[in-house]
């Protein structure tokens, strides 16, 4: 016997069955589902052409779901399986897949209680479609078969033909190993996947898969290019998004930011003369320029930088920063400046 499952009738279970098959493997996927699957480990039911029209799977362990009221079945395949495939529809191209499949007659109208590698095939027809899987079937691979393939007109292209459906499981509360296709949802809070770049963990609250851990999120700078025309002024005034590009940024879920402006500011030409580098908010947060975000000098000349903190903004929401400038109107002299500026968004995680 070259494929074993684990608690069939009638009992010929033997030790042997009980040591090859994943009898210890249990990732839930509902209250009284398991999720079935390749249990990683080399290559298992790995799949290569062994003939014109026969394909041959390789050794491995599974586990191969049936209805809710059935369970699981652990599954090994201990020796190479070979299996083939009829010959093409004269018209059509099919989809037959490969599946390791249980039989238990107590569940399903066949008479008969084992494991075994088959295939079923897909449907004939103008576009063709994989089949659908029975109860206690696991899809391994799938096979385009050609219109008119045989073994007397070349067969199948291996090369070409195979197309690999396994997905993996694990034991509970271990990482769900990357396989074919991740459109699935967790079973439960905290569990825990591979995408084959990194760890994802199943958030229930908000029903999604979520990077793990979570990317970083990174200050966000912009450099003042030009100067500012340094026109006196009452008011202030936006550079312009050449002189000094803005600043988007998506509010971070803690509705929490930094906000730092820097550079040099100098309105030396009276006692009584200003100069202001600030910043002001537009968007998802609207906050104006002033003096309770802005950098300035009187009478001075300034060389530093500062930093506010801003909260209960919209998390999600879309915020623009863009840099402004003011000159009063006293300004009379030469040694007026609002230069070398940098501002920068700290998202607060």
């Amino acid at each position: 016997m070259s494929v074993r499952s684990a608690w069939l009738l009638p009992l010929t279970q033997t030790r042997e069955d009980t040591r090859l098959t994943p009898v210890g493997t249990f990732a839930p996927e509902s209250e009284m589902r398991t999720r079935d699957g390749v249990i990683a480990g080399g290559n298992p039911l790995g799949a290569t052409g062994a003939g014109a029209m026969s394909l041959q799977i390789g050794t491995g362990r599974a586990l191969v779901q049936g209805t809710t009221a059935q369970g699981a079945y652990p599954v090994a395949v201990d020796a190479p399986e070979v299996v083939t495939f009829t010959d093409g529809d004269p018209q059509f191209t099919r989809i037959d897949a490969v599946v390791l499949r249980v039989y238990d007659a107590l569940f399903d109208t066949f008479g008969q209680n084992l494991a075994r590698v088959e295939i079923i095939e897909g449907p004939r027809q103008a576009t063709p479609t994989a089949p659908s899987m029975p109860s206690a079937c696991l899809r391994l691979w799938d096979v385009t078969v050609p219109a008119g393939a045989s073994a007397g007109v070349g067969g199948i292209d291996w090369t070409s033909a195979l197309a690999d459906r396994r997905r993996f499981t694990s034991g509970y509360g271990g990482i769900i190993p990357r396989g074919y296709g991740l459109g699935f949802s967790g079973a439960y809070d905290g569990q825990y996947r591979d995408t084959g770049t990194g760890l994802e963990r199943w958030n229930a609250s908000v029903n999604a898969w979520q990077a793990y851990p979570p990317a970083p999120i990174r200050p966000i700078s912009t450099r003042q290019i030009t100067a500012a025309p340094l026109t006196p002024t009452s008011t202030f005034v936006d550079f312009t998004a050449a002189a000094w590009p803005r600043v988007t940024f998506t509010v971070p879920p803690s509705g929490a930011i930094f906000v730092t402006v820097g550079g040099q500011v100098s309105n030396r030409s009276t006692t009584a003369s200003t100069a202001w580098m600030t910043w002001r908010a537009t968007g998802a947060y609207v906050e104006g320029h002033g003096a309770l975000n802005g950098l300035s000098a009187q009478a001075n000349r300034v060389i530093a930088s500062r930093r506010v903190h801003r909260d209960g903004l919209t998390p999600g929401g879309q915020v623009t920063l863009i840099p402004g400038w003011n000159v009063s109107s006293s300004n009379t002299g030469s040694d007026v400046f609002i230069t070398d500026g940098q501002l920068t968004v700290e998202p607060v995680q």
